[in-house]
């Protein structure tokens, strides 16, 4: 009985592991099994669960490292400030380790770890994209649509184009952004831009432009790119229609869009773009010069309808003397005329009363031959 008061029983499980502390001090790991301490003496023993990641509250855990058989029990990862590295146990993503010193117990888990080099944030495809949202804090999420292309940017410096996709990046010193440029074709449209001609007349233009962004960083490289583009049409216009006149400006709307349409080529690689069509939709004009301009169509309009008119009597006229000039001239000609003449009467008369002998045809022609008389 005394000799069993005189010490402490402890007892280390399977699943655990002792640490020896004698007046604070570390000592040495104990095994699984039964371990007996002196009831008054200041030895103290840790108990940790191999199953959990290896720490001691209140301890350095380089204290530890010193001892060469614990050592074998534990693997021990070093993560550096410029890293990430990721834990697996057993094959199985655990956790996201920042930077520090950690230690596992390896008597009843594999561990393996995956170093993440954040001076490169881009993810690279050997990360399973099934721990992205474990690691929701650590990342973030750039993504490309089909119809566009990506400029990836590291601390703003141009690094690579990107296709269409979703692209993940570690959250780290280098910071990471992804500038997406639309490679549809486009439409600029220009409306009621005031414009004075030659002859003065100041009036309003609706024009559009179709275009398409060939050279991404180069439309990069603009300041709102799409106003840029404005600001060159809007010039280009001026120099065009400020050399013309109202007249030649009303009858010139191909000529125009064909002449704007040069120029802006002429910028198109200065501008990574391609133009592809430009055209004229409106001319709108003030409303005195409306009223001037209709007054003359309509004057305009009347004079060729005088015109046709007279053109068309003078070929009905023409007409009449070429009949009469055949008709003179040949008489069985003249005779028929007379026959489809008395035709078109019989149609008009509804009853013919006759007088005296002969037959109608005789009487009818005696009448005409009056006539002539």
């Amino acid at each position: 009985m005394r000799g069993s008061t005189m010490f402490k029983k402890m007892i280390v499980k399977t699943d655990e592991r002792g640490l020896l502390f004698k007046k604070g001090s570390y000592v040495k790991h104990l095994q699984p099994g039964v371990h007996r301490l002196a009831s008054f003496s200041d030895d103290e023993i840790v108990l940790l669960n191999v199953t959990k990641p290896f720490a001691v509250q209140g301890k350095d855990l380089n204290l530890f490292l010193q001892d060469e058989q614990l050592l074998k029990e534990l693997t021990v990862v070093n993560v550096q400030d410029h890293e990430y590295v990721l834990h697996y146990e057993d094959g199985k993503f655990v956790s996201l380790l920042t930077p520090g010193k950690y230690a596992f117990w390896n008597v009843l888990k594999q561990h393996d770890f995956t170093r993440v080099d954040i001076r490169q944030p881009m993810v690279g495809a050997e990360i399973d994209e099934a721990i992205f949202s474990k690691v929701v804090g650590y990342l973030y999420a750039s993504e490309v649509a089909s119809h566009e292309t990506g400029l990836l940017f590291y601390n703003n410096v141009m690094q690579q184009e990107l296709a269409p996709g979703k692209y993940y990046f570690w959250r780290g010193p280098v910071q990471a952004a992804v500038k997406t440029v639309d490679l549809r074709h486009q439409q600029l449209d220009m409306t009621g831009q005031e414009i004075m001609t030659e002859d003065k007349v100041t009036l309003r233009l609706n024009f559009v432009c179709q275009y398409k962004i060939v050279d991404p960083l180069r439309a990069l490289a603009f300041k709102a790119f799409e106003d840029q583009v404005y600001i060159l049409l809007q010039l280009i216009l001026r120099e065009y229609v400020g050399t013309l006149k109202l007249d030649d400006l009303l009858r010139m709307k191909q000529e125009i869009a064909a002449f704007v349409l040069s120029r802006l080529n002429e910028k198109s690689e200065e501008y990574g773009v391609t133009f592809s069509s430009a055209g004229v939709k409106d001319i709108i004009l003030p409303g005195d010069i409306k009223e001037i301009l209709n007054t003359v169509l309509l004057a305009e309009k009347k004079a060729q309808a005088n015109l046709i008119t007279r053109r068309e009597e003078t070929a009905s006229t023409r007409s009449l003397l070429n009949t009469a000039k055949l008709m003179d001239e040949n008489q069985t000609l003249f005779r028929l005329k007379e026959l489809e003449f008395l035709e078109k009467i019989c149609e008009k008369i509804g009853t013919i009363s006759l007088t005296g002998g002969g037959n109608l045809l005789e009487q009818l022609n005696s009448l005409l031959a009056g006539a002539k008389q």
